[in-house]
């Protein structure tokens, strides 16, 4: 986890809990969780990259990737490993420095080239058998969140044992 310098999060299923709403006039509203928001932006303001990967084409995914200052933003993909190639090219990462967090099916090849696949404790099967790092939260509600404290503690750890060999 030390390694990792980048987090590819798909959306609907990890930062929502895979539900959604439809108002009255079509309106389609999704739900965030603010512990989710919280670890992103601890992420981001300890340097890693964080983008987003949809299959989807909601405007909801823009939206939620302005209020976050996230820039790479992958929506409507339906080569979500594809998508991780083309971030860690576009950002000069390895793929072995990127942690992809995906619930589904269509998320199990960007798992397998990811260097930490992960995944909400409410996934499907198959991507809880392919993930290294399950978390006790489902998505939506704080799986995010666990995920990023993690890599943030692994570095943190990591920094202070090059710190105290140093010395």
């Amino acid at each position: 986890m030390a390694r990792i310098r980048a987090i590819v999060l798909d959306v609907d299923g990890v930062l929502t809990d895979g539900g959604f709403w439809w108002g009255p006039e079509g309106q389609e509203w999704k739900r965030f969780s603010f512990a989710d928001v919280m670890g992103i932006s601890l992420a981001r303001k300890a340097g890693l990259i964080v983008a987003l990967v949809s299959g989807e084409d909601s405007p909801l995914v823009d939206r939620f990737a302005a209020k976050m200052g996230i820039r790479d933003v992958y929506k409507n993909s339906k080569d979500k490993a594809g998508a991780l190639r083309e971030f860690a090219a576009r950002n000069g990462l390895d793929l072995g420095e990127i942690c992809f967090m995906g619930d589904d099916v269509n998320d199990l090849q960007a798992l397998a080239i990811a260097g930490l696949a992960a995944a909400p404790a409410d996934a499907r099967p198959e991507v809880l058998a392919k993930a290294a790092f399950v978390t006790t939260r489902g998505g939506g509600n704080g799986a995010v969140r666990e995920l990023t404290d993690s890599i943030l503690a692994a570095r943190s750890a990591t920094q202070l044992a090059a710190k105290a060999s140093r010395q």
